[in-house]
Parts: structure tokens; sequence; C-alpha cells
């Protein structure tokens, strides 16, 4: 029996047979029927992304009854694909799945059957092309070199010349670890568009770990598994949603307003600092803006994902998505990526993980941890940049928190 005191007025005291005549004077009733407060969910889950959808998905196996809800007008979160012209757009940048967790892979691969899609970008400098990630097809076509031993000692050479011992900044660290025409045609400019800062301005760790392969391989990743969802990421989180109940166009905060009793407890992947109110400040962000156009030919830069890494080129890069799924069809979709500063209102995609921003977000994590009832999760409400498969992982550990 939960008891609860609730104002009221008398005519709705009445209706809901509650009325106390020893609070006839004050408005007040006790409610006493156990079934008018039963929660109508177990779980209000915010986000129909990736990290909300599993979790449904899991919950839901178990028994429990989920309202996922997003702000968007959409389900899949930043994975959403729409259609155009038969193409699967991804509408929030380029995402390729990839893990090396066999684990996760066995378990994306219940919801989509995925092709042999691998991801080897091309970078523009100027009217120079170069492979990425950095491997022997792009330092032979920079020094005009055949072997590793060249390439390293090249390399070494330049490192030596930069004189740097203790990288303070990102330039320092990307110079000390590849030279200076890596850094120059490679590096440079794409961060500096990408992060809307100089490299002297930006920490050295961003870079740390830049992978220097010497052999002749252009695949990107070094996953054991890779691939794009036949038919996109859409229908994967329609599956992940089967049979629960998903509002679009909502705003959590609004409809906390007008039903604070609707769940048990709340699964919320928006902004750790947003569902503060910014209460000891925003946390900072890097968003993107996209602009994406049909054209009419079959195929207009012959990959589905080229980075500009010239300064002066506006953008970042350009996907043609088709190419995501070897698509065959009479017209093209590409999409522009612009990188830009985030402020509040605007979408956040990149958490600035610098110690600053970490520090705010741990005083952040220390108010969540007295939200009882709330369970934060996801690239926005763990504050982390996240790739697909580390999202399934994260949500699914947290489940067996939850059990």
């Amino acid at each position: 029996m939960v008891i609860i005191t609730k104002k009221c007025g008398a005519e709705e005291m009445q209706r809901k047979k509650c009325y106390d005549k020893k609070t006839e004077n004050t408005g007040k009733c006790v409610l006493k029927e156990r079934n008018y407060f039963m929660k109508k969910y177990d779980y209000l889950i915010v986000g129909a992304g990736l990290y909300g959808a599993v979790m449904a998905y899991e919950l839901t196996k178990k028994g429990k009854k989920c309202l996922v809800i997003d702000r968007r007008d959409h389900i899949a979160g930043n994975i959403y694909c729409e259609d155009v012209e038969g193409i699967h757009v991804h509408k929030y940048g380029a995402h390729i799945f990839h893990t090396s967790d066999k684990k996760i892979w066995d378990y994306i691969n219940q919801f989509a059957e995925f092709n042999n899609y691998i991801n080897s970008p091309v970078a523009v400098y100027k009217d120079e092309l170069y492979n990425l990630p950095f491997n022997m097809n792009t330092f032979s076509k920079m020094w005009g070199i055949k072997t590793p031993a060249e390439a390293k000692e090249i390399i070494e050479k330049q490192r030596k010349e930069t004189g740097i011992t203790e990288p303070k900044n990102l330039e320092e660290q990307a110079l000390f670890l590849g030279g200076r025409d890596i850094y120059e045609k490679l590096i440079k400019g794409y961060t500096e568009k990408q992060w809307g800062r100089k490299c002297t301005e930006l920490p050295s760790f961003i870079i740390k770990r830049l992978p220097f392969r010497f052999i002749y391989d252009n695949n990107y990743f070094n996953d054991r598994y890779q691939g794009i969802p036949i038919g996109g990421y859409t229908p994967v989180v329609e599956k992940m949603l089967d049979g629960v109940e998903v509002r679009t166009g909502v705003d959590f905060f609004e409809l906390r307003k007008e039903e604070p009793d609707l769940a048990d407890k709340i699964i919320f992947t928006g902004m750790i600092d947003e569902y503060f109110d910014y209460c000891l400040g925003a946390l900072e962000y890097r968003s993107v803006r996209f602009e994406t156009e049909v054209l009419d030919c079959d195929n207009y830069q012959g990959n589905a994902v080229v980075n500009y890494t010239d300064r002066e080129v506006p953008y970042t890069r350009v996907i043609e998505h088709k190419h995501f799924e070897f698509g065959k069809q009479p017209k093209t979709v590409i999409s522009r990526e612009y990188s830009s500063e985030w402020s509040v209102g605007m979408e956040p995609y990149y958490p600035v993980n610098d110690e600053k921003n970490n520090r705010l977000f741990e005083q952040y994590r220390k108010l969540a941890e007295k939200e009882g009832n709330v369970i934060f999760g996801g690239r926005l409400g763990d504050y982390k940049y996240y790739d697909m498969d580390k999202v399934i992982a994260a949500a699914l550990a947290r489940l067996e928190q939850l059990s």
C-alpha cells in the first residue's frame, strides 16, 4: 500500500473517492487506492538511438513495459538512414559498423544481414590524392618510395629534424609521430577544421595513437568484423523496437512536466548537462552541418568517403552514400560535412574530451549518481565518443547491473 498526499479540488476528491473529512478545509486528500498510483511503464527510455533501442529490446524481453521517446521525428538517432532516390542516406554522417568482439558482431547480426563493405577513405590535399589510413600506399605517393625501410627512414629523419622530445600540443605530437610532410598535408588542415582550433591549441592526446601501417593496406580499421547493414541502419533499430511503444517528436522535459509519474525508472541518453539544466555550466561539443544534394550522375567521386585536408576547403569531407552498399542507381547523393562550434540549442555530435570538460563531466556524473531512478548512458549521457559496437557493449553491460 502506497499512501501519497496530493493537492486536489473537492470535486476531484469526490470523483476519486478519496475524500477525507479531516482534510476538508485544507484541500488535501490521501489517495489510498494502490491501482491509482501504479506507474504506467517500468522504464521511460529517452532517446531512440542505438543505446536506447538495445535497452528497450532487452528489457522488453524480460517482461518490462517500456516507453521510448525521442525529440526528433524519427527513430535510430544518429545512425538514421533515409531513402533518397533508392539510396540509403546516412543523414547524420557516415557510420561503418566495425568490431573485434564476436559477441557484439553476433548480437547486431540478429537484426540485419551485413555486406562486406571495407572503409578505405581517400584524402585530397590541393590536387594530390592519398590513401588513408597512413600506409605504404600513402608513403609511396608522397615520397615516390617502394619499401617500408625507405618510409621509416624518411619519417625518422623528419622526426629528428623537429627536435621535439616531449610533445605539448597536437601539432608537436603529430610532428613527433610522423614528421612534417604527413602533418602539413594530411593532419593540420583537417584537424583544425574539425575542432575549430589551431593544432597548437589542441591537446596532444587526440592523436597520441595515430596509426602508421607499413604495409600496402587501405583498410581503415583493424577490427576483425566490418560492414554496413543491407537496407541501412533504420530497419535495425525498427526490429529492436518491435512491440515497444515509441513516441517521436516528444521533448522529455515537457513530458516530465505533464506526466511526472509516468514510469518507475528513466533511461536518459540525452546530454547529461542539459538534464541538470546546465547548473554547473555547459559541456562543450562539436557540431556538424550537412549539405546534401542529389546529382544527376551515377558516380561522383568513386569512393564513399573523401576527406579534404586542405584548410582552405571549408568542408571536412564528402560522403557519397551509394558506395556504402555498392549501389547501381542512375543518380547519386552526396553530403558535404562542415564542422562547427556548438552552442546550447544546436545538435551536439562530438564531446570535447579535454581535461577541462572531463572535470566538469565528473561533477555532473556525481550529480547523476544521486538520481536514484535515472540511468544515464550513450554518447551524450556518458559524454564520451562511442563507436557503435561500444554503444551496444555499454548498454548490455548496464543491463547486467539492472538484473
